[in-house]
């Protein structure tokens, strides 16, 4: 029992530390520009893939793939959204569902011609291959390596948000966006570098979790209804709110797969459900004014 706890806890934070990753950067652009943007897990898929091409292709190192990756997918995330993304603030919600549904749709097709329709694999270094022993459970050091790491990002994030004149910034806009450029915040730009950041940070998610949540043609359908769960379970405009929603989530749903593999999904589902019955707005609520 003691084991089979251990490998319940580091497995599910570990899982929760990729969703939430991936998940923060959607969090952040649903509240500050409003916008429904469903193809988030297209930059996550795009980050995996380019990810394991530069490790598999070109033989660059685990951690330069990754930054190579976040830069390449943040500099595409920001020219989105000065070319597509903005003709869409403030439409109907259908509007902005329909073309983000068309986004991953197109994402689809194009990852299958060029990288296949199998999911691509990652070799990890070998320094992140090995285990460890915790209270008789083996532990893989790639577990341990993303609860650190994605503490440390979870860490820069409220610190940049909470500390920074970005950050407030970012915040004053959530809050009250006619406020916010009454003042004189050029909110145009904050958009898209706010936009541009969440798509860096979904990638990061993606290749950082690329040995988790397989790199496939249908990620981004495969995974976005946990990336919404973990924004509507955290709350919108929220650093902190999703931090908790993705380890509740990753702890919930390793649990049901180790104790309860015959419900599957159903706890989770049943959770999320009788939680935002109880906080429609999620953990963390925004605040107004």
């Amino acid at each position: 029992m003691t084991s089979t706890l251990a490998n319940i806890l580091f497995f599910g934070l570990a899982y929760g530390m990729i969703l939430y990753m991936t998940s923060v950067g959607l969090s952040i652009t649903m509240g500050l520009m409003g916008f429904v943007n469903l193809a988030h897990g297209v930059f996550a898929m795009l980050g995996g893939y380019a990810t394991v091409t530069l490790m598999n292709s070109l033989a660059v190192p685990f951690l330069p793939a990754l930054l190579a990756a976040c830069i390449l997918v943040t500099g595409l995330g920001f020219a989105l959204e000065r070319l597509l993304y903005r003709r869409l603030y403030g439409a109907a919600e259908l509007d902005q569902v329909l073309f983000s549904m068309a986004l991953i749709f197109i994402s689809v097709a194009i990852a299958r011609i060029f990288w296949g329709p199998l999911a691509q694999p990652i070799v990890l270094p070998h320094y992140l291959q090995g285990h460890f022993e915790l209270a008789g459970a083996t532990i893989p050091t790639y577990r341990l390596f993303l609860l650190i790491f994605g503490g440390a990002i979870a860490a820069a994030l409220w610190f940049g948000f909470d500390r920074t004149l970005f950050g407030a910034r970012v915040r004053a806009a959530v809050e009250n966006h006619e406020m916010a450029e009454a003042v004189g915040i050029n909110t145009d730009r904050l958009f898209a570098l706010t936009f541009g950041l969440g798509t860096g940070l979904a990638a990061l998610g993606g290749g950082l979790g690329a040995e988790i949540l397989a790199i496939s043609p249908g990620y981004p359908l495969q995974y976005i209804i946990f990336f919404l769960i973990v924004v509507a379970v955290g709350g919108l405009g929220s650093i902190k709110g999703p931090l908790y929603a993705a380890l509740i989530i990753g702890l919930a749903d390793t649990a049901t797969k180790y104790l309860m593999p015959e419900v599957g999904m159903i706890f989770v589902f049943a959770f999320v459900f009788l939680l935002l019955r109880w906080r429609p707005q999620g953990i963390v609520s925004r605040r107004k004014g």
